[in-house]
């Protein structure tokens, strides 16, 4: 019976002090590496879209783009192979090499499309606007769908590590639940074998594996509390966030490319509405109506009113100035607006996020190191009770 006690202490302790310690392992993994890829998983679609946008801006603007519109297509693009290096950074599942791989091969192609328009445009030709055309194609058909695939890999390994510093370590509390019926056990033997009715080595040890076991408990409630996974926490707000800034970007897409064949644009003005009203219905649930991204997302709508107002009065020179122009009741400066008010947001939620993931390894701190010194001093205490009654029968 000693022996048994007393290596299954020693187990329990080990498997203890090896399961908390690997959610502290984990919390610096999301903070080093699954939160940061996430986020850069998310900045390389905006990125991708804002190039597309910039691009139809661009061929609207006229013959010869200004400087501005050129330097935020170029560094679009900057921003799209950085995100692409750091979101892809340490992969080695084989989705995630094919994402890559897509990306990779469809990115120069675009690029190429984007010059050949802007050759033609400089040229007057109309053709200019097939090619730019066929290069958004290729954005929305294949690179955008492929850096979502991208996005949803990096949230759900984002999900998963959060899950796994969180929740309960059931092999440590299945071990200790087990080391408690064993002490029990052992008393009731005790009782038959020596007529004690308690044995202060075995209650010490039994203690102290209650102990163990409440501070496991009370940590991993404090970690949950803290990291706060729910559909209400700040992941589901940054997942959330994410997607309306993504669907801003595919509106403000589609708001450019929408004048740049002057034709009917009640097809393209159904896919605006479909995106903007799901990009309210979800901005709703993150953010308050007088917060500066509702109200940025107001004024815009307000712009867009006005080109659509524009285009129909047959006035195409005004909006095209309307969606592309500089001046403060532009949408194009109104969607600026829109999207540093989202980025904003989505930075206050990243602190959050990566303050709950700190905050839950906090909870653990120490638990590791505490629960195996619990167990071996409970493995020392039943052999330190047991052996004198040991002596008695020797």
């Amino acid at each position: 019976m000693v022996v048994g006690l007393v290596a299954l202490s020693v187990i329990s302790g080990l498997v203890c002090a090896n399961q908390l310690g690997e959610k502290l392992t984990r919390r610096d993994t999301v903070l080093t590496h699954s939160e940061p890829l996430a986020n850069a998983a998310q900045r390389l679609y905006v990125a991708l879209s804002a190039a597309d946008a910039t691009a139809s801006s661009a061929f609207l603007s006229g013959n010869v783009e200004s400087p501005e519109v050129r330097t935020r297509y170029r560094q679009a693009l900057a921003d799209t192979a950085a995100a692409l290096a750091e979101a892809t950074t340490g992969a080695s599942d084989q989705q995630t090499r094919e994402i890559v791989a897509s990306i990779s091969a469809d990115l120069p192609n675009y690029t190429g499309l984007v010059e050949a328009a802007r050759a033609n445009n400089r040229q007057g030709l109309p053709v200019g606007s097939a090619y730019l055309k066929q290069a958004s194609a290729l954005m929305q058909g294949s690179l955008l769908p492929d850096a979502e695939r991208l996005e949803h890999n990096r949230l759900a390994t984002l999900r998963g590590d959060q899950r796994a510093i969180s929740t309960l370590p059931i092999t440590s509390v299945v071990l200790l639940l087990l080391l408690l019926a064993a002490f029990g056990a052992g008393s009731v033997i005790l009782l038959r074998r020596t007529n004690r009715r308690v044995n202060l080595g075995v209650g010490a040890a039994a203690g102290a594996t209650a102990v163990a076991l409440l501070w496991i408990a009370v940590a991993s409630i404090a970690a949950t509390g803290v990291i706060d996974t729910g559909s209400d926490g700040a992941t589901a707000r940054f997942e959330t966030l994410v997607r309306v800034r993504i669907l801003a970007q595919q509106a403000r897409t589609e708001e450019t490319l929408q004048l740049v064949t002057r034709g009917d644009i009640d097809e393209s003005e159904k896919r605006f509405g479909s995106l903007v009203n799901e990009l309210r219905d979800r901005l709703t649930t993150v953010s308050d109506t007088n917060s500066a991204a509702a109200k940025a997302f107001s004024s815009w709508q307000d712009g867009h009113t006005a080109e659509i107002r524009a285009y129909n009065g047959n006035d195409y020179n005004a909006a095209v100035t309307q969606a592309v122009g500089g001046a403060p009741e532009s949408s194009a400066t109104r969607f600026t607006t829109l999207d540093d008010a989202l980025r904003a947001e989505l930075d206050t939620t990243r602190r959050q996020v990566r303050d709950g993931v700190d905050g839950a390894g906090d909870a653990f701190l120490f638990s590791q190191f505490g629960t195996l010194a619990l167990l071996l001093a409970a493995a020392a205490a039943t052999a330190g009770g047991i052996w004198p009654r040991l002596k008695e029968f020797l």
